[in-house]
């Protein structure tokens, strides 16, 4: 059976508060880990009401200490806005708790809209143009060298899985160059998937953490009883992207019947379009949709992932996942 992973955007519900998402992670790491999942990942995102893992180290610190085997990880931290000497000193400190768990994808985009640079006193444009530069400079103070003369001593032999994150052909290219896994964002931007697996396999240069590629797709997927049920739980999510798309973004909705049915054409067409990689359905739905899947992208894993308005009925689409593919 494929390894599965779970993406988590640590969603805040309507009405619910910052504690209470980041209460619930908690919680659904613990049941990834109860069923077998290999990863539980969290996103990096800033300014948006919806989303509390901004703080990715300091999530990934209380879902370590709620877990004891799954790894922790970032999918991901949006290098351009730090530096590589402060992410160094973050996921080094976290391997050293948590050691032989922790992953540190990285991406280059931002994760918010340009006012984010002004917030956080960085020009976000150039260090994206750095970024290639940073993803080695990080690698050099996980293997203990003084880069530009300082140190990293929490960094510096620390045990941390690099990955590289993307939706495009850059992070396969780059991926490659480096010998590193890569990971595609197919769960909202599909169109390249098959060209950036492609890409990253054929270009791709061994290195001392890998031989050969190993490649990570994501995949949206929700396990209910029935297709209706999992369609009526999914539109909790649809709408939350429908919201982002139309620039509306907000806290999670609970779900609404017939939800795409009552979308203008253009704008179901649109999320049609960005949620077509998903399973989502009965077991039998969605264990017949991850291996076409699977069959499709030949890919060494999955991540999987999409948010519920009821927690309980999300970790339990974690489960019957898990079930029906074993």
């Amino acid at each position: 059976m494929i390894p599965l992973s779970v993406l988590d955007l640590v969603t805040v519900r309507e009405g619910g508060t910052v504690a209470e998402a980041l209460a619930i992670a908690v919680e659904t790491a613990r049941v990834a880990e109860r069923a077998g999942y290999k990863r539980y990942w969290v996103a990096e995102h800033h300014g948006m009401e919806g989303i509390a893992g901004g703080a990715t180290s300091v999530v990934l610190a209380a879902l370590g200490n709620a877990t004891s085997t799954i790894h922790i990880g970032a999918g991901g931290i949006m290098l351009p806005n730090h530096t590589p000497y402060v992410i160094a000193e973050q996921f080094g400190t976290l391997a050293a708790l948590f050691p032989g768990r922790v992953d540190l994808g990285l991406g280059r985009a931002a994760g918010a809209d340009g006012r984010l640079a002004h917030a956080l006193r960085k020009d976000i444009v150039g260090a994206a143009d750095r970024f290639p530069q940073d993803v080695v400079e990080l690698r050099a103070r996980f293997a203990g060298q003084a880069v530009g003369g300082v140190a990293s001593p929490q960094a510096s032999g620390a045990d941390v899985e690099m990955w590289i994150l993307g939706s495009s052909l850059f992070g396969a290219q780059l991926a490659a160059m480096l010998g590193l896994p890569y990971a595609f964002a197919s769960h909202f931007a599909p169109a390249m998937l098959d060209e950036a697996a492609r890409v990253y396999r054929e270009r791709f240069e061994p290195s001392q953490v890998l031989d050969k590629p190993h490649f990570m797709a994501a995949i949206n997927v929700l396990a209910a009883e029935t297709d209706e049920e999992a369609m009526y739980l999914a539109s909790s999510t649809d709408q939350s992207f429908v919201a982002l798309r139309t620039g509306h973004p907000g806290k999670l909705k609970p779900p609404v019947r017939g939800y795409r049915d009552s979308l203008p054409q253009a704008a179901r067409a649109m999320l049609e379009q960005v949620r077509s990689v998903s399973a989502i359905g009965s077991p039998e739905t969605v264990r017949d949709g991850i291996e076409a899947f699977v069959e499709r992208t030949q890919a060494d894993e999955l991540i999987v992932g999409v948010a519920t308005f009821d927690p309980a009925a999300q970790q339990r689409s974690l489960e019957m996942t898990m079930e029906v593919l074993r």
